[in-house]
């Protein structure tokens, strides 16, 4: 009996070691690759060196946030503590394009450890309790608002739970996304669980302080949770069907790999529909995209619906675009032009871009050479109007909302400058103007770093500047609620 305790007691010291071995290796890898993102972005990133409030941000937090990383790095204790606290790093620039992911299958939207067996979203400006779970003994009443937690106001106390762990809240969209995580406990150690005491507001009542349980999960509640308090697309694939009568076009992702070959076809194939007298509604919801190629998907969308020569003219105007003039950010270039220098494909229907690139690849290899820190090149220039009569004849409901980022904003910069086209639902997302993300693997292999590394100076949309539909065009119901949405929709032709 002794020899066993004996045993079981040594197994336990041993494990304990070994946890110890485990938390201080990934505590040592967080630190190397903060370091690591440090130096690339130093190194690499347009905003070190172009002038500029855009810049400002960016400089600010550089240094300033790494030392707030790193004097965090002592709570890290295994892979999704690294994840978080890099996340954490990425975030305080601000800037969309700036990220830091891990390699490995992180916390997906609907993870928390426990829960109080209800959610919160974010409504005009204010925390409300969205969802319930049935049989929850002393939860509040749906449409209940958050006006304290654990004795902090809840601006206090949600910028400390979410802001950079799980949102910008400096934005819009990141308070709407990060909204259902402000009672759960989500594995963040850097930003505490679920809150002991919150104060709930129901109408012009006092606000009522309220004892906040935390519960077991189960995976189904949290995703319903999440999905009845924001939008998610799911499985809806590019499409196009008939809604109140008129074609509603499905475009909730711009990845490469959405199926555009076949959308393509099928909004080619019912092209004279899309352009007659009903008008259309085009579904941007949750539409997202950082790459070169997600901004080429919507343009060749509305081409296809309104034609080329009709949009050509339209079309923002580049203007100048500034590099930083850096090997890395050189041999991200050389790198793509080498690809697609090999699709066959590529070769026969983009020989201009392939030619352009080169010639980035040419001022790179000039610039670096005479000591140049940037090198500006001039984009494509405004083209004239060409009298192309107009071939959409009715009015066109363009769908957005705070998923709607990346490729998708560069998308509505051309459709807000095309005829009867209307923007409406709620605020999307941001991004800056230092465009087209690179990515760097990191020493530990867990997290990989993007950055933009090119600045798109004179774009006419500002930094950091969302879409925000007109007065009379901003939804106010439950985004999650399709039969509310689509009828609102409706009631705008």
């Amino acid at each position: 009996m002794t020899h066993r305790l004996f045993t079981a007691a040594s197994a336990v010291a041993l494990s304990l070691i070994a946890s110890s071995v485990v938390a201080q290796d990934f505590r040592d890898l967080a630190r190397q690759d903060l370091q690591a993102a440090h130096a690339a972005l130093r190194d690499n990133h347009p905003a070190a060196v172009i002038p500029g409030a855009a810049s400002e941000d960016f400089r600010a937090w550089l240094d300033a946030g790494l030392a707030d990383a790193l004097s965090k790095v002592g709570q890290v204790n295994s892979g999704d503590s690294h994840a978080y606290l890099m996340r954490y790093y990425g975030a305080g620039f601000r800037d969309s394009n700036i990220t830091l992911r891990p390699t490995f299958e992180g916390l997906g939207p609907y993870f928390a450890t426990n829960w109080p067996g209800y959610t919160t979203g974010w409504r005009d400006g204010q925390y409300v309790v969205t969802w319930v779970k049935p049989g929850t003994r002393g939860a509040p009443a749906v449409g209940a608002v958050v006006t304290e937690c654990n004795a902090q106001p809840i601006e206090e106390y949600a910028r400390g739970k979410l802001d950079l762990w799980e949102g910008d809240l400096d934005t819009e969209a990141g308070r709407v996304r990060s909204a259902p995580y402000l009672l759960w406990n989500r594995n963040n150690p850097f930003a505490g669980g679920v809150p002991q005491t919150c104060k709930f507001q129901v109408g012009n009542r006092r606000p009522r302080d309220m004892e906040v349980r935390p519960q077991p999960v189960d995976a189904a509640s949290l995703e319903q949770a999440y999905r009845a308090t924001v939008y998610m697309p799911g499985d809806v694939p590019l499409s196009v069907e008939t809604v109140n009568g008129r074609p509603w076009v499905n475009v909730h992702s711009f990845a490469d790999s959405a199926g555009w070959d076949a959308f393509n076809s099928q909004i080619e194939g019912q092209a004279s529909a899309l352009r007659g007298p009903q008008g259309f509604v085009l579904d941007l919801r949750g539409a997202g995209g950082q790459s070169y190629t997600s901004t080429a998907r919507g343009y060749g969308l509305a081409n296809r619906i309104w034609t080329p020569e009709f949009t050509v003219s339209r079309q923002p105007a580049a203007g100048e675009i500034t590099y930083r003039a850096t090997p890395g950010n050189r041999q991200w270039f050389a790198d793509t032009l080498a690809r697609m220098e090999a699709d066959p494909r590529f070769v026969a229907e983009s020989a201009p871009v392939i030619e352009e690139t080169r010639a980035v690849v040419a001022a790179f290899d000039a610039a670096i050479a005479a000591g140049q820190p940037t090198f500006t090149l001039a984009g494509r220039p405004a083209v004239a109007d060409t009298g192309v009569a107009n071939p959409v004849q009715g009015p066109v409901v363009v769908l957005v909302d705070a998923g709607c980022s990346g490729g998708c904003l560069d998308t509505l910069d051309l459709l807000v400058r095309l005829p009867n086209v209307r923007i409406v639902g709620s605020t999307t997302a941001t991004d800056t103007i230092f465009i087209e993300p690179t990515t760097v693997r990191l020493p530990s292999n867990y997290s990989d770093l993007s950055y933009g590394h090119k600045a798109w100076t004179s774009r006419e949309r500002a930094n950091n500047q969302p879409f925000v539909p007109a007065q009379g065009l901003v939804y106010t119901g439950n985004p999650a609620d399709e039969n509310a949405v689509r009828a609102w929709v409706g009631s705008l032709f």
